[in-house]
């Protein structure tokens, strides 16, 4: 009796929560907001990632939520989204934060710095290790909520026309590169541009500028850098760990239901996953493509990493003496930074060092 009972109400219970669901979803309030890349169509990881997230939280609100996505320069140009999300012309922009280093460096940790943390260390800094509330403490200045919504790994230190051996090789040189990379690259007498995506090919085309970095193989052979210089360098110091993020107006982000906050979290939390893993899938063939059309592959020398790593952390102390918001930041975030690296040199570093060696003697071995 009590057993038919219980199941009885059970069943009760379900219909009603059954024919409840669709009266909760339409009580949630239809809102549409529009949000502006720093990156155009035609890089389908960078701007596909932002459509990825978009087409989530439409998703998990039941097309309630709609987030309209507009390319660089469509309602914004690229590099000023920053603006538009913090005067609420738009709610959202996906962007890299230290194309804002000029604006202050600290935006820049939110991203990549040089000689600074792998994507993986990154994202440990960010969501376990204190790196998201440092952020938002210092966004709140700024008007903006951020979200890590994307992530490319080690970088490419990017396309020359000549060789560059030597620290000297780079004296005089033009060259495009984002973020505090280039305050490190101008004291080595280069002179660093930061110039969009979509103007990158034209640049290097014209001799406006004789080298330039983007990311990596995938999206490099995409821009068709490779056509006009041919060397081809790494690792890419100035940036071991890109993320990219979701800028997010703070009043229209309060505004929103909590259940439409959480579904925007969530989705850009999928998006900082998917990018990476997308990347590391598409990177390999891409290089082997590059090879294949006469792309010199060079690493930077010891020399040379060696001297930009010095004259980095002299670039960190120097900001950090004039800028409370950096020295903020760059204090606990060093200090992570070293806690990972004793870390990584004793699983990581040793495992893939044997797995490579174990390939490259596998190949070899079947060449005989």
């Amino acid at each position: 009796m009590e057993r038919r009972s219980f199941v009885k109400h059970a069943g009760l219970a379900g219909i009603l929560a059954a024919g409840s669901a669709p009266a909760f979803a339409q009580a949630q309030p239809e809102i549409k907001w529009r949000c502006a890349s720093s990156f155009p169509k035609s890089l389908d990881t960078l701007f596909g990632t932002s459509e990825m997230i978009t087409k989530r939280v439409a998703a998990l609100t039941d097309g309630k939520f709609q987030i309209q996505m507009y390319a660089a320069g469509e309602i914004v140009p690229a590099f000023g989204v920053v603006d538009a999300v913090q005067n609420a012309t738009i709610q959202a922009c996906h962007t890299a934060p230290y194309y804002f280093f000029g604006k202050d460096p600290t935006f820049a940790f939110s991203c990549a710095i040089p000689f600074g943390l792998t994507s993986r260390q990154q994202n440990a800094w960010m969501y376990h290790g204190g790196g998201l509330q440092l952020m938002r403490d210092f966004f709140k200045g700024y008007n903006i909520y951020n979200f890590p919504a994307g992530n490319c790994g080690v970088q490419m230190g990017g396309w020359f026309r000549k060789e560059i051996k030597t620290v000297a090789d780079l004296k005089g040189l033009k060259m495009r590169i984002g973020g505090t990379g280039g305050l490190v690259m101008q004291k080595l007498g280069v002179v660093p541009q930061q110039i969009p995506a979509g103007d990158i090919y034209p640049s290097l085309e014209k001799g406006t500028i004789d080298a330039a970095e983007w990311i990596g193989p995938y999206d490099d052979e995409r821009l068709g850098l490779y056509k006009i210089a041919k060397n081809y360098y790494y690792p890419g110091w100035w940036e071991g760990g890109t993320e990219f993020d979701m800028f997010v107006n703070m009043k229209a982000f309060d505004e929103l239901p909590k259940t439409y906050q959480a579904a925007f979290e969530s989705a850009c939390a999928e998006g900082n996953i998917d990018m990476q893993a997308k990347y590391d899938a598409l990177n390999p063939p891409a290089l082997r493509r590059l090879l294949a059309n006469g792309v010199q592959l060079r690493p930077f020398s010891n020399e040379i990493l060696a001297t930009c790593y010095k004259t980095t952390t002299e670039v960190y102390d120097e900001i950090a003496s004039k800028n409370a918001n950096f020295a903020k930041v760059y204090g606990p975030w060093k200090e992570f930074r070293a806690s990972q690296n004793e870390w990584f040199a004793v699983a990581e570093n040793r495992y893939d060092g044997f797995m490579i060696a174990a390939q490259r003697a596998a190949r070899t071995a079947a060449k005989k």
